[in-house]
């Protein structure tokens, strides 16, 4: 037995050690992928809360001043001796300041229900440079009142 040689391996070869190097980095680009995608869907929906936040801030003023009408154009500038154009020049300002230059809101009466729209452009977190598939909507619908008794609606 002792002609036999015997091979004994003293360690990992250069090739094992590319191998796992290699399943390695590919296991890091995928955890590194869902970091990313993580942070592009919280923001989207970071950005949706605040949408709803400021919706139904809107929805509040109307509702505290149900005698006024919502539904005009909003002011250019602030007016604080009119209650329904300094909420409205605030809508305005909040949404532009929250989803930039591009967002829009607006406030719709209809059978006594309103119905306040703020839409956003989210191109980050819908994969898309195509800005029709990017514009991400939230849609507030109420009513600011009760129906006085006998009222049909």
């Amino acid at each position: 037995m002792k002609g036999c040689s015997k091979q004994a391996q003293d360690g990992m070869t250069l090739i094992e050690v590319l191998v796992a190097v290699l399943i390695l980095g590919v296991g890091l680009l995928g955890a590194a992928m869902v970091q990313l995608n993580a942070l592009k869907y919280t923001d989207s929906s970071r950005m949706t809360s605040q949408a709803s936040f400021i919706a139904y801030d809107m929805l509040d003023r109307i509702r505290a001043n149900s005698g006024a009408d919502y539904t005009v154009t909003p002011p250019s500038s602030p007016n604080l001796n009119v209650a329904r154009d300094q909420d409205l020049y605030d809508f305005k300002t909040n949404i532009i300041s929250f989803g930039g230059a591009t967002a829009t809101g607006t406030v719709a009466l209809h059978q006594r229900v309103y119905t306040i729209t703020i839409s956003w452009d989210d191109a980050r977190a819908a994969n898309t440079t195509n800005a029709a598939e990017a514009r991400r909507s939230f849609v507030l619908t109420s009513r600011a009142a009760v129906d006085p008794p006998g009222a049909t609606p």
